[in-house]
């Protein structure tokens, strides 16, 4: 049975194994990429990196349509529950084992959205493919680090420069992580943040002999 990956724009995307899925990142409302709307979503689980708006976005709306279980950080999982959601609070250094896999959350260096919180981002075993979610994060050096739980085959990084990395930021991650494919995200949701993914992928490949991949806003790749 395969896994697919559905991005729709800015940090959000769903990773789905047969009919179990998991969506990070729910910000549907607001996305000016516009490609689905939280009705739209049937998910088990929802992972969110931090509490700012365009990230947490529809997290409450669509837990409680799905029942889903959402897998944050305790002060995440906190305000979630205080909603009505079901949840797993972790933190940062903590893995778990779900029925889908792992989630192992890792720092992300941002505003965490939340008082007394911290932002995140994890390394996601999902069926058997590892995946990396940056979240919002600046450059840091233990990314270094990160591919010493295990080989990453896709890494989810942020390219769209003034909030979080750029693009010749997230080039310099790409090669610390070194991840089989690198997937750019969070970029042109605004002008601020106006980046091209195509010229990041090429960059990488020229640059570090790496593998990129431009996965459209509203598509679906097989991973």
């Amino acid at each position: 049975m395969k896994t697919t990956l559905t991005y729709y724009g800015h940090a959000t995307f769903m990773l789905t194994h047969g009919d179990v899925s998991m969506v990070f990142d729910p910000f549907f409302t607001g996305n000016t990429w516009d490609k689905a709307k939280p009705e739209d979503i049937t998910c088990q689980y929802i992972f969110v990196s931090h509490g700012h708006g365009d990230h947490y976005g529809d997290a409450e709306e669509i837990g409680k349509a799905n029942d889903a279980l959402l897998i944050s950080t305790a002060e995440i999982a906190n305000k979630a529950a205080e909603a009505g959601l079901r949840t797993h609070a972790m933190h940062l250094g903590g893995k778990y084992d779900f029925e889908f896999g792992s989630v192992r959350i890792v720092p992300a260096f941002h505003g965490a959205g939340i008082p007394g919180g911290h932002a995140c981002g994890c390394i996601v075993d999902f069926y058997g493919t590892t995946l990396y979610f940056a979240g919002d994060t600046a450059l840091f050096s233990d990314m270094k680090l990160l591919n010493r739980f295990g080989d990453i085959d896709y890494a989810l990084l942020p390219i769209g420069d003034n909030f979080t990395m750029g693009v010749e930021d997230a080039l310099l991650a790409a090669s610390y992580i070194k991840a089989r494919i690198t997937i750019p995200i969070h970029y042109k949701t605004w002008p601020v943040i106006d980046k091209e993914p195509a010229t990041y992928v090429a960059l990488l490949e020229a640059k570090y002999k790496q593998a990129g991949l431009v996965v459209d806003p509203g598509s679906t790749i097989t991973l």
